[in-house]
């Protein structure tokens, strides 16, 4: 644990406004890549193996209390029109799943390629499956268009003559423990949320982002504002910061102009950051765009990419996920990814719903390695959620929006979708008092 030394103070009107200060603890050694798990030309079979173990465990310590009269079987040892219980990894079939052999031989042909938004049809079935065997699903309580490859869950049902299971009841693991935090207990303490600067692109406006790190910083607004502003004891900044001219790499030396231009947007963020850091502790996570590595968990981004936001103990290049705790307050997030993974896999009314899903799934990446790139570990599923947070947060979506849900022995969390600030121009601030959030507009437009 460390407790950041900001020195931070802005004078207004002859008052000292001194900024408060939060305890901050990184939760994100289980998403780090240690030299021992470096690639040695391992298979993904072993993380869902390492899956199966961790969520199977849990899962037969649920069922007691679920159907405690019922025999849990494997998939091998299934009998016709006996009820029992089986527990395995779900498999997904699905008859618009992208084919990179598919795509192939249509781009070959004269018909056009559509590229649909969702690959869900309604022919899509469900399998479950365990390390004895695999066994087709059909019942009316299991809909495939809500689950996808890679979740573990119990199902209550019999076998069939015809080499299916007929599902009656599921179990999922439910939301995961979560400590308690005192209710609305201290002062408010704000902790600014912000996703897709897009340093560089098109649609990014520098005044913009200048306008939220001086409201951050306290160089805005009134002596009212002024006081809000040193409420803010953390920054995070979820993904996609810089847009990196992808056209200029195509195999072949860059002249010293073409580097120019590589590197501009990043010491353009590196300047934007420095004056953050200088006033408020800052973290900021690699998202798709950003110049990282592609599978999750991304590790952080180099910090000689920001020489001079590094300079600051308050600067902190971080994973995505994400996981930390201010004061009481876990928080744990994503630069998108993984609830963008499953929209398209699964059907949902919104990003919210897919949030909750992974939350009762208790898997923030069910849908990797399948759809989802991700690294091939070995002995270990570090997206396996062993506690809940109190914020679980996703960047890059397209507008802001907010949910609180409860879990069964009393778990609240607070949903939160990021918007793309180089497109809506808004951040978003959580009060750790209650949770509470609202967002930040910095519109450049002048009548």
């Amino acid at each position: 644990m460390e407790a950041m030394e900001v020195d931070s103070s802005s004078k207004n009107g002859g008052f000292l406004l001194q900024r408060k200060q939060s305890l901050y603890t990184s939760l994100d050694s289980c998403f780090e890549i240690k030299k021992e798990e470096m690639y040695r030309g391992q298979q993904f079979s072993q993380i869902y193996y390492a899956r199966l173990y961790l969520m199977r465990t849990l899962l037969y310590s649920l069922v007691p209390n679920w159907k405690p009269l019922l025999p849990v079987c494997t998939v091998l040892g299934l009998e016709e029109g006996k009820e029992c219980i089986i527990v395995g990894t779900l498999y997904k079939h699905m008859k618009l799943k992208p084919s990179i052999l598919e795509e192939y031989s249509k781009e070959r042909s004269a018909i056009p390629l559509v590229k649909p938004h969702n690959f869900i049809h309604p022919d899509d079935y469900l399998v479950l499956e365990d390390e004895s065997g695999r066994v087709k699903l059909r019942g009316d309580v299991l809909l495939p268009s809500v689950y996808v490859t890679g979740i573990v869950v119990a199902l209550l049902g019999k076998g069939s003559d015809a080499g299916y299971f007929w599902v009656e009841d599921i179990l999922e693991a439910g939301l995961p423990h979560q400590v308690e935090r005192p209710i609305e207990s201290g002062e408010d303490k704000y902790v600014i949320l912000v996703s897709g600067l897009g340093v560089g692109s098109s649609s990014s406006n520098p005044l913009q982002f200048q306008l939220l790190v001086d409201h951050i910083t306290g160089h805005l607004g009134d002596a009212k504002e002024q006081s809000i502003a040193a409420k803010i004891v953390q920054v995070i900044i979820a993904g996609n910061s810089v847009e990196i001219p992808c056209g200029l790499l195509n195999g072949q030396n860059l002249s010293s102009k073409d580097q120019s231009r590589l590197s501009e947007p990043i010491k353009e963020l590196d300047i934007l950051l420095t004056q953050i850091a200088a006033g408020v502790p800052v973290d900021i996570m690699p998202g798709p765009n950003d110049p990282a590595n592609f599978s999750l968990p991304q590790q952080p981004l180099h910090r000689c990419l920001f020489p001079g936001a590094s300079a600051y103990n308050t600067f902190k290049s971080c994973h995505n996920p994400h996981s930390l705790k201010l004061d009481d307050v876990s928080l744990l997030g994503t630069s998108g990814q993984n609830v963008d993974d499953l929209e398209k896999y699964s059907d949902a009314k919104g990003k919210l719903d897919s949030m909750e899903r992974t939350l009762r799934w208790r898997h923030l990446a069910p849908t990797a390695p399948n759809t989802l790139g991700c690294y091939p570990f070995t002995d270990r599923d570090p997206f396996f959620l062993e506690s809940c947070p109190h914020v679980y947060f996703i960047g890059n979506q397209e507008k802001y929006d907010t949910r609180l849900i409860k879990g069964e022995e009393g778990q609240i969390v607070r949903l939160i979708c990021i918007p793309r600030f180089s497109e809506t121009g808004v951040a978003v601030v959580l009060n750790m008092r209650n949770l509470e959030c609202h967002t930040l507009s910095f519109g450049t437009q002048f009548g």
